[in-house]
């Protein structure tokens, strides 16, 4: 199905419905347009970092610490 012919279903289906629910529609449509752009937002900050040269020194810092170093030790 298109995108035109579902926003004009949608369109015809909200017609029909009482006053009430019109208004739970458009919050809900609100709600998933607030997510929508959080994960857009959220993707381009995370494409910003992961291109950023801010924390490169960190990739050549010598490894002071190693996985055995994280495991608690009982006497």
């Amino acid at each position: 199905m298109t995108r035109e012919i579902l926003i004009n279903r949608t369109v015809e289906t909200l017609q029909r419905l009482p006053e009430d629910r019109i208004n739970e529609v458009a919050d809900f449509a609100e709600f998933i347009l607030k997510k929508y752009d959080e994960q857009i937002l959220r993707k381009g900050i995370e494409k910003l970092v992961s291109e950023s040269k801010a924390f490169a020194f960190l990739k050549d810092e010598e490894d002071l610490y190693t996985v055995d170093d994280l495991k608690e030790k009982y006497k």
